[in-house]
C-alpha cells in the first residue's frame, strides 16, 4: 500500500491498519531527514498548508508548522483571536476565504467535536484533524504509538494504561483507537468522575488503583486534568488526586518491572506526574515531541500526493 485509505485525516476511528503502517513507514524515512544537518526536503514547494487555530496551542501548532517548514510548503498561520471570527464570521465563510487564497491543505483545532468533518463536507481542501473538543487528536495518537514502536519494537501485544482525565480528554479516545488498531491491550485508570461511561462499549478495562494499573503494564501515557474544560468539581481536591493517581519515582522503583512514561504534555509537574519521573530514563516524552514532528511530516505528506494528482 502507497496511498492512505482517507482523503483526509479526520480522527483514528477512519483509519485501518495498514493507513497507520504507512504513516509509520513514512516517518521513519523524515525522522531520518530531521536528524541530517540539512533538515529540510523539497517534497512539498508546490503546496500551500493553512494552520487554523480556534483555540490556544503552543506544541501541537509549532509541530505542525515545523513540519511543514521542513517539506518546503508555503505556511499561512491563521488565529481565531486576531480574526474576522471575532466579528461573527462562519466558519465556513473564514475556510473558504482563505481557501481563495489557493490553499490546498487545512490543519484546524476547534473547540467544536465535529468540526473538522463538517468543514470537509464543505469546502474543497484535505483537512487534518489538530484536535476537536474532547472528540479526537489523530496526530498525537499517532505519534504516541509511533514512539511506542520505536522503543520497544512494536505495539501488537504491548499492555498500554491511559491515567488521568480521560473524560475530558482527545488524546485518550484517540490512543484507545490507534492501539486497539495496532493489537495492543488498553486500560484506563483514573477518579471514577473521570472516566467516561461509554468507555467499555470501546473494549477498555477500566482500573482506579494506579498501583494495579502500573504492574499491570507495559506503557503508562499520563494526562494532565483538563481543568479548563471543567465546569463542576470532579474530586475534592488537587492534592488528594495526586495522591491517589499521581505517579513520582518511589512508586515506580517499588514495581517489579520497568515501565515506560509518556505524557503528551503540557506536564503540571508535582500534580499527575513528577519532575523526577518526567526526566528520567524511563521517560520518553522528549521522544515524543521530536517523533511528532516526523508523523506529522508523514501525514502531510501523504495527503499532498493526492493534492498533486
Amino acid at each position: 500500500m502507497s496511498e492512505l485509505s482517507v482523503e483526509h485525516l479526520l480522527g483514528i476511528k477512519y483509519l485501518k491498519s495498514t493507513d497507520i503502517d504507512l504513516i509509520f513507514r513514512t516517518a521513519d524515512h523524515f525522522k531520518e531527514v530531521i536528524n541530517r544537518p540539512i533538515k529540510k526536503v523539497p517534497s512539498l514547494r508546490d503546496i500551500t498548508i493553512a494552520n487554523l487555530f480556534f483555540e490556544n496551542s503552543t506544541r501541537t501548532k509549532l509541530s505542525f508548522e515545523l513540519a511543514e517548514k521542513r517539506l518546503s510548503a508555503d505556511v499561512i498561520n491563521f488565529s481565531a483571536g486576531q480574526s474576522s471570527v471575532k466579528k461573527g464570521e462562519t466558519l465556513i465563510d473564514t475556510v473558504n476565504n482563505i481557501l481563495a487564497m489557493k490553499v490546498d491543505i487545512v490543519v484546524m483545532r476547534h473547540a467544536s467535536v465535529g468540526a473538522g468533518v463538517f468543514l470537509s463536507k464543505h469546502v474543497d481542501a484535505k483537512i487534518i484533524n489538530a484536535g476537536d473538543g474532547t472528540h479526537e487528536h489523530p496526530t498525537q495518537a499517532l505519534l504516541d504509538s509511533y514512539s511506542i514502536r520505536e522503543k520497544l519494537g512494536s505495539v501488537k501485544g504491548k499492555k498500554i494504561v491511559i491515567v488521568g482525565d480521560i473524560l475530558h480528554s482527545r488524546v485518550a479516545l484517540s490512543n484507545i483507537f490507534a492501539l486497539q488498531l495496532q493489537g495492543a491491550e488498553v486500560k484506563v485508570c483514573g477518579p471514577t468522575t473521570l472516566i467516561p461511561k461509554y468507555i467499555s462499549s470501546l473494549g477498555v478495562q477500566v482500573e482506579t488503583n494506579l498501583k494495579k494499573a502500573l504492574e499491570w503494564c507495559d506503557v503508562a501515557n499520563v494526562l494532565r486534568v483538563q481543568n479548563e474544560r471543567m465546569d463542576i468539581k470532579y474530586f475534592p481536591s488537587t492534592r488528594e488526586y495526586t495522591q491517589l493517581f499521581g505517579i513520582n519515582q518511589e512508586i515506580l522503583d517499588n514495581l517489579d518491572k520497568k515501565i515506560v512514561i509518556m505524557h503528551p504534555g503540557p506536564i503540571n509537574r508535582g500534580v499527575e506526574i513528577t519532575s523526577d519521573v518526567a526526566d528520567s530514563n524511563q521517560s520518553i516524552i522528549l521522544n515524543q515531541v521530536e517523533n511528532g514532528v516526523a508523523v506529522r511530516m508523514a501525514v502531510i505528506y501523504l495527503l499532498a500526493q493526492q493534492v498533486k494528482r
